[in-house]
């Protein structure tokens, strides 16, 4: 259970991801968009594929602070209900 919570959303790889985004967003232009797999890659290294999950979870913290957008085909959608492919950018 205690890796469990470490790894969570809340512990340090969560905490990571959310950093990553933002880093990865301020290093680009306002109006640019990563994809979490930026995010994964970034804090996984090689092994970023498990990552991918926690790494659309950190983005979706992140709308809910008000700090991004998720956004399919270039326009803003509901993180709730977003199904497939996502990128993610700065909120104005």
């Amino acid at each position: 259970m205690a890796q469990r919570e470490e790894n969570g959303p809340h512990g340090p790889i969560g905490r990571q991801l959310e950093a990553k985004i933002l880093e990865l967003l301020a290093a680009r232009a306002a109006t640019s968009t990563i994809c979490p797999s930026d995010a994964a890659r970034a804090v996984g290294g090689d092994d970023w594929r498990p990552l991918m999950e926690p790494a659309r979870e950190a983005a979706r913290r992140l709308v809910d602070a008000g700090q991004v957008h998720i956004t399919q085909g270039g326009s803003v959608v509901d993180p709730a209900t977003a199904r497939g492919p996502i990128r993610i950018r700065k909120a104005p």
